[in-house]
């Protein structure tokens, strides 16, 4: 079966003024885990546990930034500066008055998620990378893997999230109604476009050999009263080795 990419249309739709209630709950609020994951590098530093500080002008790039409420929390809040991209033009375009009225300055383009990085080598110091890289096939995730490695300063930080199949039932039910043809991959029967769900062993075993993983996070609420909840979802906190 053919790998099918990410469906432009149906995100224009999602980020569409006055649309925001047809499949996903799409936010200006920075995300919650995001947020656990700064809170948690400021104790870390605090502690001198670990090194290689964020903070002003910290450089960051987000992959798949949507309406570009992470970025523009950094900045706000934290001084940080970059960009990022988005398959939507509908998303780059609220992501781009949202950092007008916010009064801030920030580099979004409009771009297909294909794996590569429009940025220097050794030129970034954060990179996001959160329900994205699911879109993309094996060979595009690992070249992702590597550009991510080769933009991020030595030391460097990545915010990674993705779904999670260990113990997920629903995404094991959609592996075994709608497979796309590729190992833990499935066609997402309402968007019409391929997603990859990692097992925890998948992500420990790809990342540990450019990173120093130093936290592994696994959602919680997939199971309800001994059923099928909510996805399931693997965060990682990872810093490139020097």
């Amino acid at each position: 079966m053919r790998y099918r990419k990410v469906n432009k249309k149906f995100w224009d739709r999602e980020y569409t003024k006055n649309n925001f209630t047809t499949n996903l709950a799409v936010s200006t609020k920075p995300s919650g885990d995001l947020v656990k994951f700064l809170h948690w590098l400021d104790k870390q530093q605090n502690k001198q546990v670990v090194e290689g500080s964020l903070g002003a002008g910290s450089r960051v790039y987000d992959i798949g930034c949507g309406n570009g409420r992470n970025l523009i929390y950094l900045a706000k809040e934290f001084n940080m500066v970059g960009g990022g991209f988005d398959i939507s033009e509908e998303a780059i375009d609220l992501a781009q008055k949202m950092a007008k009225e916010n009064g801030i300055e920030l580099g979004f383009s409009v771009k297909s998620m294909d794996g590569t990085i429009d940025m220097l080598e050794n030129s970034v110091d954060l990179v996001l990378d959160m329900m994205a890289s699911h879109f993309l096939n094996a060979k595009q995730r690992q070249k992702q893997l590597l550009e991510i490695v080769r933009v991020l300063k030595p030391g460097g930080w990545l915010f990674y999230k993705t779904f999670l199949l260990d113990e997920d039932r629903n995404a094991k039910k959609l592996l075994r109604e709608h497979p796309a043809g590729e190992d833990n991959t499935y066609i997402h029967p309402k968007m019409n476009v391929a997603e990859h769900v990692s097992t925890e062993r998948e992500v420990r075993e790809l990342y540990s050999k450019h990173f120093t993983l130093h936290k592994v996070l696994k959602s919680h609420n997939h199971l309800k009263n001994g059923r099928a909840n909510k996805r399931r979802s693997i965060s990682v906190y990872a810093q490139k080795l020097e």
